[in-house]
């Protein structure tokens, strides 16, 4: 370890480059309006921050290291009348340009206000990437991180990113993740009104970004300015009393932001809070239960930035969540108490530097702790192994408890560098490193009932042992290289890097052998012969990018890049304690060898301006994804996968494929009309769906599946429509609308739940495909100017306005909802709520 630490040190030392990612660039010309020559000297200042420059002899200008959001700047220069262009939108690892022109004035005049706009086709983008802003981000009828990024074409209701499953998209804030490392999934919650930018870049990644497969999702938190700002927002579902309204979760949300300075153009200050509080869609069956309310989500984020000059800027974060929910499942309606309450409180600690060296090369250095916690039940001692008890039918669970008791502990201390060196204005040489430290520690004592493939309870089997305990310091890092490369000539611009990445698991590995104890009852007696110490993982990772204009309104995009994830904790490290590997109670074992899963994927569009304010998108994409986690037995398949039968472990040996077409329309730049409309055309196949599916199989008799079957979150065809429009008397209207085609489901019918109906039939996965789904959200709202510096705003949310019953899942024979007609096999019906909102 010593020895690739120094490796990480001597590498950097040699190297003068990188890029952060929540930083972008402001360039641009200055030219007399009349004769439009250069001008010379002109001071450019980035108002409310102690930034700027001045022009040079071409009347060129250049500002690096200018984090991601929204500016005004203002150009002066004697005999000339000052210009503010204000809104200038600088976005994440991308250049904004601006053409100024000042008017020759012999007298001092009041400076003009200039309302700038992005170019149409941003031609120093060498990948699909779709962001929004924090003024987008406040008109959408969306309430959190999860809901924007559903937006995005070829992005599922449930976060799969082009073919990819959840876990495979990485969430930053600030440059930084943001991740559950145990159990997969955001550590936290954000507040909307702490964002100032969300991309998300789906189609390939530049070599900064590291250990996901499908998507980077990076998110620029805002910073505070030198006006002091005071926001109270208010929202709820239920705000008449009575029973005539049941279309609510009895849902309250509430918002304050504060933002100001403490020091002018020095020292800033920003703070997000949001309080959520609901009895979830199943309110009726918890006031049975429980008190409310049975969620509840706090989270929020605390920012100081400090200037100490125009070249040195210091930020300290903290971002922090607590929430405390309950699981619903249906067929313990009747006993809810007997599911485990749950918590999980996270925090964030950031501090970073960001320092301009000199015109041409900055860097940013990043020190963070992130604390996540969480606990499933109450008192461990307290735990009830007895079996809990069904209906006559074995439908309902009727009295008893869930056997699952969880407390996990993850903290990462990580330090992060990122360097940049522009040599000129047509070359960007980036690289960085990134070293993280893990302190991972669980318990966990869960034991579920085996059931039959139909999800038929088996009373009078085993319960299956799920229990592990674990407490290792793993280390992961990574080096990156990358130049972007325009050429000057014809416009087109490169893009190449590379990255090397490494997981330490700092742990062994159980060598297990099988014993047979009664070969005609299928027995076996589990053996650890010994503890062999897991590998050091390594993976280079090559990127490519390249951006062509075809003519001066159409640019031709090309991206091809090798990407990686590093498993999740759990499935290294869970069961193989010696003590329960020897005792054989384990049905699943971690494999602390585990390799990275790989993606390999490339994609090639076109972008064309159809006029100055509409974009057509067409753009076709493939994906591999190779070493996929799964579990297999090892045994033959007449073995049991329960207790007397030893375990599953852990492998690579899944793989999966995707391929899809996107078209994208979008309107721009319009006061009164704009938004975009988006159709995917997509298939993902695949050989595993879960990292559980090999035991389960073998538990319920059928074939290891080696042939590639649609996966369960295919969606073949996807349509998506957003309008923004303002309306009479200045009211906003905002529409989300999506349709997709059915997701597969398996169809292999039973009578009894416990054999399948016909003996012959051959067990084939999602052989079948639900109806479509279709969902409408809209958002309007309306502002009132209460005086110059005070505003009040009335909104109003609907979710699925139409309320239609769109299928999540079916049974095996075609049923939604199953046998009981189980509700939670629909997305959520029609919601609507009423918010406030005050700003001063």
């Amino acid at each position: 370890m010593n020895r690739i630490i120094s490796t990480l040190i001597f590498l950097l030392s040699s190297v003068l480059l990188a890029h952060a990612g929540t930083d972008g660039i402001l360039e641009g010309k200055i030219i007399n309006k009349e004769t439009k020559e250069p001008l010379i000297g002109v001071t450019i200042a980035i108002v409310g921050t102690s930034q700027g420059t001045a022009s040079d002899l071409d009347g060129n200008f250049h500002i690096n290291n200018l984090e991601a959001g929204s500016y005004d700047i203002r150009f002066s220069n004697v005999g000339y009348q000052p210009a503010l262009y204000k809104a200038v939108v600088v976005r994440i690892g991308l250049k904004t340009r601006l053409t100024v022109e000042l008017i020759p004035s012999a007298v001092e005049l009041m400076e003009v206000e200039v309302t700038a706009e992005r170019p149409l086709i941003e031609k120093d983008v060498t990948s699909t990437n779709y962001s929004v802003g924090a003024s987008q981000v406040d008109k959408l009828p969306v309430r959190n991180i999860q809901d924007i990024i559903t937006l995005f074409p070829s992005v599922t209701a449930e976060g799969n990113v082009r073919g990819g499953k959840t876990t495979e998209v990485v969430y930053l804030v600030d440059g930084l993740p943001m991740q559950d490392v145990i159990g997969g999934g955001v550590g936290g919650s954000l507040p909307k009104s702490s964002i100032t930018e969300l991309s998300i870049q789906s189609g390939g990644f530049e070599a900064e970004y590291g250990n996901a497969l499908s998507g980077v999702v990076n998110i620029i938190t805002r910073r505070g300015s030198n006006i002091h700002s005071f926001v109270l927002r208010g929202e709820k579902d239920n705000w008449f009393a009575g029973n005539w309204n049941t279309e609510n979760n009895h849902s309250t949300e509430s918002e304050l932001t504060l933002s100001g300075p403490i020091l002018n153009d020095k020292l800033h200050y920003f703070s997000a809070n949001t309080v959520q509080f609901n009895d979830t869609r199943w309110w009726q069956d918890f006031q049975h239960f429980f008190k409310s309310p049975v969620m509840s989500d706090i989270g929020g984020i605390g920012k100081i930035d400090y200037s100490l000059s125009s070249r040195i800027r210091l930020t300290a974060q903290s971002v922090y969540s607590v929430r405390k929910w309950r699981d619903y499942e249906y067929s313990w309606r009747f006993n809810l108490s007997g599911l485990p309450e749950r918590h999980r409180t996270s925090i964030r600690t950031t501090a970073t530097i960001s320092h301009t060296l000199t015109q041409k090369f900055h860097y940013n250095l990043s020190i963070s702790n992130y604390d996540l916690r969480s606990v499933i039940g109450g008192d461990k001692n307290s735990l009830d192994l007895t079996p809990y008890e069904y209906d006559f039918f074995l439908q309902y669970v009727t009295s008893g408890s869930r056997a699952w008791w969880s407390e996990t502990r993850q903290m990462i201390n990580t330090i992060k560098a990122d360097f940049v060196y522009q040599p000129n204005q047509n070359n960007i040489m980036k690289a960085g490193f990134e070293i993280n430290q893990y302190d991972i520690f669980s318990d966990v004592v869960k034991y579920e009932p085996q059931k039959t493939y139909f999800g038929k309870v088996m009373p009078d089997q085993p319960l299956l042992n799920f229990s592990s305990a674990y407490h290792y310091y793993p280390r992961t890092g990574s080096v990156y290289i990358q130049e972007k490369l325009e050429v000057e000539k014809d416009g087109a611009v490169v893009n190449l890097g590379f990255r090397w990445d490494f997981l330490d698991p700092r742990s062994e590995r159980p060598v297990i052998e099988y014993t047979p104890l009664d070969t005609l009852n299928g027995t076996y007696q589990s053996q650890v012969t010994k503890f062999a110490k897991a590998s050091l993982k390594q993976q280079l990772s090559p990127r490519m990018g390249l951006s062509f204009p075809l003519m001066w309104d159409m640019l031709l995009v090309m991206n091809y890049g090798h990407y990686f994830q590093f498993p999740l904790f759990d499935y290294l490290y869970s069961g193989i304690n010696p003590q329960q590997l020897r005792s054989g109670v384990n049905v699943l074992v971690g494999n602390p060898d585990l390799k990275p899963e790989r993606t390999h994927a490339w994609e090639i569009g076109v972008k064309y301006g159809l006029d100055e304010k509409t974009l057509l998108s067409v753009t076709y994409f493939k994906k591999e994804f190779i070493d996929q986690i799964d579990s297999k037995t090892f045994l033959p398949s007449k073995a049991r996968a329960a207790g007397d039968y030893g375990f599953a472990e852990y492998i690579n040996n899944a793989f999966a494929n995707a391929e899809g077409l996107e078209f994208v329309l979008s309107r721009h730049r319009d006061d009164r009309l704009s938004g975009s409309i988006s159709y995917s055309l997509m298939r993902t196949e695949g050989v595993s769906d879960y990292v559980n599916q090999g035991m389960n199989l073998a538990q319920w008799g059928f074939p290891v599946l080696n042939e590639p079957y649609p996966l369960s979150w295919d969606q073949l065809h996807t349509l998506k429509l957003a309008v923004d429009a303002k309306l009479p008397l200045d009211i906003v209207f905002n529409a989300i609308w999506s349709y997709n085609t059915g997701r597969p489901y398996t169809y292999f019918p039973t009578r009894d739940g416990y054999t399948a109906e016909d003996s012959t039939r051959v067990f084939i996965p999602n052989n079948a495909r639900l109806s479509s789904a279709s969902t409408l959200n809209i958002k309007f709202s309306k502002t009132f100017i209460l005086s110059k510096n005070i505003t009040f705003q009335i909104y109003g949310d609907a979710r699925n306005l139409l309320n239609a019953k769109n299928p999540k899942w079916a049974d095996a024979n075609g049923r939604v909802g199953g046998q009981l007609d189980d509700p939670s096999a629909y997305y959520d019906p029609r919601r609507f709520s009423i918010g406030l909102r005050y700003a001063m």
